[in-house]
């Protein structure tokens, strides 16, 4: 499971919602998604802006916590990812 700790940064950054929608360029309803772990995915760009914005690296934002699913499972992988 993929944790999602953006609203700390906020505060840290004593930045509102509104004020970093506004400077990354998309809705403050969108973000507000993200913040509370409900995004599905989240674009390299918008990840990358973010960080410019906040002054912090993405595992300042996102934490990982042991997976949802049984071991095996390929359930919610879309595709398989195969090195060159």
């Amino acid at each position: 499971m993929i944790i999602v700790n953006l609203d700390v940064m906020m505060a840290k950054r004593k930045m509102s919602l509104n004020e970093l929608s506004e400077k990354i360029g998309i809705t403050a309803p969108n973000l507000s998604i993200l913040k509370t772990g409900k995004a599905k995915a989240i674009r390299f760009s918008t990840l990358d802006t973010i960080c410019n914005v906040l002054d912090c690296t993405p595992n300042d934002i996102l934490e990982y916590k042991g997976s949802s699913f049984p071991k095996g499972s390929s359930k919610g992988v879309q595709g398989e990812f195969k090195g060159s």
